[in-house]
């Protein structure tokens, strides 16, 4: 199918059908037809802001939805993601776009080992047609340079994105980094909880749940709307005082490489596993340990319990059982006996995958 085939007949501004056009030309890998589908919309009277709001990113959502679902293979997630992102860069130069008066100079930015720059993007553009001057930093920008930036260019707040909730250590760092800096901080993202309270716990300013109520933030002045006074540094997590974060983080190697090997012993067929097979295991139990100890620093076992109850949605949609999962909370179960919080994470996780039966100790 071609961008001229794809583009023909988008004159309606019906977002459900050009979602359905960009999301058609995104799982091709073709950027023309999805430039062509988007610019016709607005063409048509479509909004900027809509076209990236209510088309892209719906579509971007649905790409990590099919993935996860096993409808779709990392290629094609990578692929159509990056022509998302092509659409938004050919979008901030349509003439639609505009140069309204300038609200004022924000720096947007994703938390240092955050790699899902796209919300981030939207955010960015959005920021953008509503007349702000945006620096616009990308993924993963390392905490001393994002406060370096802040120094040098002195913006009137900082917005940061947050999707991968492991990051959200890394989020509170940079969070009192910049307020250390005499900036405000806004947050967002998937990690920071569907309320925005992990947002609060950490110590932000404010939270927004979308660019929309993001822009309107910043508009009133983000420094006023701080979500908590500021509090002492020592005082923010004193449930952090127990040392259990601290220990499983730095444990994580060795809690790995002993519960793969205890599953080895217990399931005599991993010792067949090809070399990528061992690998994905070995990165699911470090994905389970990084989770873990996420949930010991924000002291919220749902946290963990969720990441549990997703993994096993996307095994399942991979024909691997849920209950797989249950020998490997078991043995981190065993190696972390003297740690009383993440004995309770460990057993909700385990009752949330097998809500019919008693968990053993």
């Amino acid at each position: 199918m071609s961008g001229s085939d794809i583009g023909a007949g988008v004159t309606a501004t019906d977002p459900a059908s050009v979602r359905e056009r960009l999301w058609e030309a995104a799982l091709d890998a073709d950027e023309q037809a999805a430039v062509t589908a988007v610019f016709a919309a607005v063409d048509s009277g479509m909004t900027p802001e809509d076209a990236l709001l209510e088309v892209i990113a719906p579509v971007q959502r649905r790409v990590g939805t099919e993935w996860a679902t096993n409808r779709i293979t990392v290629a094609q997630e990578h692929a159509a993601t990056a022509i998302n992102d092509r659409v938004i860069a050919a979008l901030s130069q349509h003439p639609a776009a505009g140069s309204p008066d300038e609200a004022g100079r924000v720096t947007v930015a994703c938390v240092d080992g955050e790699w899902h720059a796209l919300p981030a993007r939207l955010l960015a553009e959005v920021l953008r047609l509503r007349g702000w001057r945006v620096d616009f930093l990308g993924a993963q920008v390392p905490t001393p340079h994002l406060v370096a930036h802040l120094h040098q260019h002195a913006p009137d707040a900082v917005a940061l994105s947050c999707s991968i909730p492991t990051r959200l250590p890394t989020a509170h760092a940079a969070i009192s980094a910049c307020q250390a800096a005499g900036v405000s901080v806004l947050v967002g993202g998937a990690a920071f909880g569907p309320d925005g309270r992990y947002a609060q716990l950490l110590g932000a300013d404010a939270w927004a749940p979308d660019a929309r109520a993001a822009a309107q933030c910043l508009r009133a002045g983000v420094g006023r709307l701080r979500l908590t006074p500021n509090r002492p540094a020592t005082d923010e997590l004193p449930h952090l005082a127990d040392q259990e974060y601290s220990m499983v983080s730095t444990a994580k190697p060795q809690l790995v490489k002993f519960t793969v090997a205890e599953l080895e012993n217990r399931f005599p067929a991993m010792q067949d596993y090809s070399e990528a097979q061992r690998d994905h295991t070995t990165e699911d139990i470090a994905h389970i340990v990084d989770f873990l100890a996420t949930a010991l620093y924000i002291d919220d076992p749902d946290l963990f319990t969720g990441f549990i109850a997703w993994t096993a949605e996307v095994l399942s949609s991979r024909d691997v059982p849920a209950t797989s999962l249950i020998p490997a909370l078991d043995l981190l179960s065993a190696q972390l006996q003297d740690f009383p919080r993440a004995q309770r994470h460990l057993a909700a996780a385990r009752t949330a995958l097998t809500p019919d039966t008693t968990p053993t100790a």
